[in-house]
């Protein structure tokens, strides 16, 4: 019998430690970086692949060749924004263990482990910090996506050069790399859909594959955005209360300064008409 009680007392011992626990967790947070995880994946991942499928197009298809020396052509470019895509993939990686880490004490997570939670000025100074940085990630996200967006036009425009020469017998339909900047004024790099490269290349599943991985990165492009905001309106809500539990800290110290000076008065009262009577 004595068993069964102490075994009933241990499972919900843990029962009310799992509570706690599971009543700690920053869910907002969690889900913004959850959000921003995906999102910076499937930007890195497909616009990583996407640019090499780029590159073997143009090399294939178009007839393009590495520049030799220190020349700043659309190669090295692209070998620019691969290495642009590492950084993004670690600087965001730690950038949203940051945030967690900032959530679980915004929100009183080890409130039970170490008694009182006191707001200190560095603690508002951190929220005040992230939420300019969080801003300022948003802006630059935005900007990434518009930027991505290019590619996806310039690949839909070179998928529907592709459909309409199928249906369109005997359609001279051009495609000139200039218009698009890739190349300078003077250097003619222009597909035609007589041409056999054009052919090959409409034909193929690296063009398809490339075109979707691009619309992918956008995707994931937008993600980041959606969860930066996100991360804005769980900061702005944490610095609320930050201020708010600094305000009734304030409040909580001058009662006890209050309520500790009444009690000396009293005392001091008492000292007093006691040595009188005697």
């Amino acid at each position: 019998m004595e068993e069964n009680m102490e075994e009933g007392q241990t499972q919900k011992g843990c029962f009310e430690c799992c509570i706690k626990c599971l009543g700690g967790i920053p869910y907002a947070s969690l889900i913004a970086t959850i959000l921003l995880y995906a999102g910076v994946a499937l930007f890195c991942g497909c616009g990583h692949e996407a640019l090499s499928g780029t590159v073997n197009i143009l090399q294939t298809y178009f007839e393009m060749a590495r520049t030799a020396g220190d020349t700043l052509d659309v190669f090295t470019m692209i070998d620019i924004f691969k290495y642009v895509i590492y950084g993004i993939a670690a600087a965001f990686f730690v950038y949203g263990i940051l945030l967690m880490v900032e959530g679980f004490f915004t929100t009183g997570a080890i409130k039970d482990l170490y008694g009182d939670f006191k707001i200190t000025t560095c603690g508002r100074c951190v929220s005040a910090w992230f939420i300019m940085l969080t801003y300022l990630f948003m802006l630059a996200w935005l900007g990434v996506t518009a930027f991505t967006s290019l590619p996806v036009y310039m690949y839909f425009n070179l998928w529907t050069i592709c459909r309409n020469a199928t249906l369109v017998e005997g359609a001279n339909l051009c495609l000139d790399l200039r218009q698009f900047g890739i190349v300078t004024i003077g250097e003619e790099k222009k597909i035609c859909t007589v041409s056999e490269n054009f052919l090959r290349m409409c034909e193929s599943t690296e063009l398809n594959m490339t075109f979707h991985l691009f619309i992918v990165a956008l995707a994931g492009a937008g993600a980041a955005v959606i969860a930066m905001v996100h991360y804005l309106m769980v900061l702005s809500a944490n610095w609320a209360y930050v201020k708010d539990a600094c305000r009734m800290q304030k409040y909580e110290d001058i009662k006890s300064k209050e309520e500790q000076e009444l009690h000396d008065i009293h005392s001091t009262r008492s000292k007093e008409r006691l040595n009188a009577y005697t």
